[in-house]
């Protein structure tokens, strides 16, 4: 396996937790997403990628996947064990709305291509950009607090798809110093999971490209 990365990636840490928890060997090929104005929108990774993001994951047999959430779902299906999702159908649900609310709801609207947006087409003002930035981690982060169900992960004992959404948020919340006093349900998931090995290993400090 290789993945293109960038340690500061949400998405793509999603993936190296999925990777350290199934126990799966990869190469990392780092991705600068901000020197030189972004080597992700370098032809040579364009090709590779045409969405111009990370992460993107090229299989054993030289298969392009992207979009973080397919690529875990990939890696749950080819290595089933231990299992990201839970088998009962509601369980399943819960976990998946979770991840979701990071995923679909706070990442997009606070990803670098986004925020970049707002400075160099809409010419907004940094404070500006920040209090969008952290209105929208609240406004998500308050659902999430509401419907983690359990501990001592998001959806109770086992780690799931939520959780490997989960912590890569928060960490991007705290570096952006967003408060999370009112969040604290959220807070003892991300440390539980947190003691665990491979979470640690994915951490943004812990790459190869960390800076």
């Amino acid at each position: 396996m290789k993945l293109y990365s960038y340690f500061r990636s949400s998405a793509a840490y999603r993936v190296r937790i999925a990777l350290n928890l199934k126990g799966i060997a990869y190469e990392t090929i780092p991705i600068h997403l901000v020197k030189d104005g972004g080597h992700n929108k370098r032809p040579e990774f364009r090709a590779v990628n045409p969405q111009m993001r990370v992460p993107t994951l090229v299989t054993p047999g030289g298969d392009l996947l992207i979009q973080s959430l397919a690529i875990i779902d990939y890696l749950d299906e080819i290595k089933p064990e231990p299992p990201l999702l839970p088998k009962n159908p509601i369980a399943r649900a819960k976990a998946r709305a979770l991840a979701e609310i990071v995923a679909c709801d706070i990442h997009p609207l606070n990803n670098i291509g986004s925020l970049r947006y707002l400075k160099n087409v809409m010419e907004q003002e940094q404070s500006a950009i920040d209090a969008w930035y952290h209105h929208w981690v609240v406004a998500g982060f308050e659902a999430l607090e509401a419907l983690i169900g359990g501990a001592p992960y998001a959806c109770g004992k086992e780690v799931t798809l939520a959780d490997l959404c989960l912590v890569p948020q928060v960490y991007n919340a705290r570096r952006l110093k967003v408060p999370l006093d009112k969040f604290p349900k959220i807070v003892a998931a991300d440390k539980a999971c947190l003691a665990l090995a491979a979470f640690q290993r994915a951490r943004p400090e812990n790459q190869p490209d960390a800076e």
